[in-house]
C-alpha cells in the first residue's frame, strides 16, 4: 500500500484551497500528512466512504450545477507556514513535539539524537565543576586551584555555545597552558612538577585529588560522547570540539599533578 507523505501532499496541494481530501484507494496517509491536513483545518474522507472526482481533492465551490465541472482553484493567501523542520526527514511542523527538541535554529532532532546526548553532557560536566568548585572552597582550599578550575569551566561554556550556534571553537589555552604546552606537561610530569605520571586515584590522597579526579574522568566521557556525535563514516565532524576536550582531559592530569607536587612537598617539611 502507497504512502501519501508531507511532502507529496504539499506538492499536490500546492496555491489550493481545500476544505476535504479524499485518501485515493489503495493509499493511506503518512502520520506527518495527516497532522499537515489537520493543522488546516481540511476534513479528511477516505474513498470508500466517498467517490473520487478526477482529483482527490475536493474543491471549494458554491452553486455549482451537478454536470458542471468545478472551478479552477484559487491561490491561497496568507497559509500558516511551519515553524519547524525535522533536520532528519526534511518534515515540517507547525508545533514542536513532545519528543523534539531544537538543534539549531528552528532544526529539531529527536531527544536521543546522539549530539543531544552530547550537550547533556556538556551541561552535566559544567554543573559537576561548579559543584565541586563550591565543595573546595568550603574545604578552605587553595584559590589556585579554584580558579583553574574556572578556567577550565569557561572553556565548558563556550563550547556549548558554539555547538549550538554552528561556529567554531578557538581558544588558545587552558590554564595558562597552550596546545603543545598541555601535551608536554601531561606527558611529562615528572619534568616540570617532579611526580609520577598519572599516579592512581586512592583515599590517602585526599580529597582534593579525588574532586580533580572524578572531573578528570568526566570529561573523558564527554570526549566520548563528541566522538559518537561527530562521527560521519569515515571521518568525524567538528574536530575542534574533540581536540579541545582531550586538551581539557589534559589540563585535570595536570591539575592533578600540581596536587601530588603539593602534597609531597607537605610531606617533605
Amino acid at each position: 500500500m502507497k504512502v501519501i507523505t508531507e511532502a507529496i501532499l504539499r506538492d499536490e496541494l500546492r496555491d489550493t484551497q481545500i476544505e476535504t481530501y479524499v485518501i485515493p484507494e489503495g493509499k493511506i496517509l503518512s502520520p506527518a500528512a495527516r497532522e499537515y491536513l489537520q493543522q488546516n483545518k481540511v476534513k479528511i474522507v477516505s474513498s470508500k466512504d466517498k467517490p473520487l472526482r478526477k482529483s482527490n481533492i475536493e474543491v471549494v465551490a458554491t452553486d455549482v450545477p451537478p454536470a458542471q465541472e468545478p472551478e479552477v482553484p484559487k491561490k491561497v493567501e496568507n497559509l500558516p507556514k511551519p515553524k519547524y523542520v525535522d533536520d532528519t526527514t526534511g518534515a515540517f511542523y507547525f508545533e514542536k513535539p513532545e519528543h523534539m527538541t531544537q538543534l539549531a535554529g528552528n532544526r529539531l532532532v529527536a531527544k536521543d539524537d546522539k549530539r543531544i546526548l552530547f550537550r547533556g553532557k556538556l551541561d552535566a560536566l559544567e554543573a559537576l565543576f561548579v559543584l565541586n568548585q563550591t565543595i573546595l572552597i568550603e574545604m578552605g582550599e587553595d584559590m589556585s586551584i579554584v580558579e583553574d578550575l574556572e578556567d577550565v569551566l569557561t572553556s565548558i561554556r563556550e563550547m556549548m555555545r558554539c555547538d549550538v550556534l554552528e561556529e567554531p571553537f578557538t581558544r588558545e589555552t587552558i590554564i595558562g597552558l597552550t596546545h603543545a604546552e598541555l601535551r608536554e606537561h601531561s606527558h611529562y610530569p615528572m619534568k616540570y612538577y617532579k611526580v609520577k605520571q598519572m599516579v592512581l586515584p586512592s583515599y590517602k590522597l585526599g580529597k582534593t585529588y579525588a574532586l580533580l579526579n572524578q572531573m578528570r574522568t568526566a570529561v573523558r566521557e564527554t570526549e566520548v560522547a563528541a566522538a559518537t556525535a561527530f562521527h560521519n563514516g569515515k571521518s568525524y565532524d567538528r574536530g575542534d570540539i574533540i581536540e579541545e576536550l582531550n586538551r581539557m582531559s589534559s589540563a585535570m592530569h595536570i591539575l592533578m599533578c600540581k596536587q601530588l607536587a603539593k602534597l609531597q612537598n607537605q610531606e617533605a617539611k
